[in-house]
């Protein structure tokens, strides 16, 4: 599945979800893909709005009335600055569920969303509203940090040598087809603090970890071929040392990366727990925009 011949971009007109909106246009500008920016009006605010007015359903509508509004003048701007036809879908209840069952109704290929909320929506770093999508949506999505200014220029992908990084290296190809990847694993040394803490040689932890490092970049090179990438065009990275989530902030700073691919799913089965460390860690942390991949993705 092409994940640029539908695209859903969710917003709360906060300033985050407008860069996320823009990013979406120049996406569906590239590829010829179709644009909706979806909005919900619902959850807990409008929950507490309506017990304060006693069911004032009058009240209600104009607050409806006014997204529907707003999210037409936003479409209208995208449409004009990127020649682009948006459309527009505006829904009632939590926002989560409705832009998951959205994206799954138009059998959508990316979820864009930004990484900050807006009012009763705000986040820290990473958006409860968007990593709360990144979990449930079984489809890619996009996190926007950035005001996007130009296509994506160089991709880092890291991998695990799992199941879905074929699916993240392809998709980082589909997003930016004319930037250059950072294919990088980072490399975990078993027993390395114990090795130490027994007296090992330190030449021979050494030698353990360049062994290592040889593998990895070994393997780092067949996936490439596998994908069917340039070599030429592709770095090898293999950092270790640190937690992965500190070497692929590191990575994608030291390689000027703005788009980090990562999967949802590695060697765990438990997608939850990685979204909540690895990849909450890179969006907290990190300066690019982070793309969730998921198995599903072909």
């Amino acid at each position: 599945m092409n994940p640029l011949r539908a695209i859903i971009a969710a917003t709360d007109f906060s300033a985050s979800a407008r860069h996320a909106a823009q990013r979406a246009a120049l996406l569906a500008q590239a590829s010829g893909g179709a644009l909706t920016l979806t909005h919900t009006v619902g959850g807990s605010a409008l929950e507490d709005l309506r017990r304060w007015l006693a069911d004032d359903n009058q009240s209600c509508s104009v607050i409806e009335a006014d997204a529907r509004q707003r999210l037409q003048e936003l479409a209208a701007e995208l449409g004009r600055s990127h020649g682009v036809n948006v459309d527009t879908h505006l829904s009632i209840g939590n926002p989560v569920e409705q832009v998951v069952r959205h994206a799954d109704d138009v059998d959508a290929g990316l979820l864009v969303t930004g990484t900050r909320g807006a009012g009763f929506f705000r986040g820290v770093v990473f958006g409860s509203t968007a990593e709360r999508i990144a979990k449930r949506s079984s489809r890619p999505v996009l996190m926007v940090r950035q005001l996007p200014h130009e296509p994506y220029r160089r991709i880092l992908v890291p991998v695990d040598f799992s199941e879905w990084s074929h699916s993240a290296i392809e998709l980082a190809r589909q997003i930016a087809p004319e930037a250059s990847l950072v294919l990088m694993h980072a490399v975990e040394l078993p027993f390395e603090g114990k090795m130490r803490t027994a007296g090992v040689a330190e030449d021979t932890v050494m030698r353990y970890r360049d062994t290592a490092r040889r593998e990895a970049q070994q393997r780092l090179r067949g996936l490439a071929v596998d994908a069917g990438l340039d070599t030429e065009r592709v770095r090898l990275s293999t950092p270790c040392g640190a937690d992965p989530w500190m070497l692929i902030v590191q990575e994608e700073q030291e390689q000027d990366c703005d788009l980090v691919v990562i999967g949802r799913q590695g060697r765990h089965a438990l997608d939850e727990f990685l979204l909540g460390s690895t990849t909450r860690m890179v969006v907290a942390d990190g300066a690019a925009d982070v793309l969730i991949s998921s198995r599903q993705t072909r």
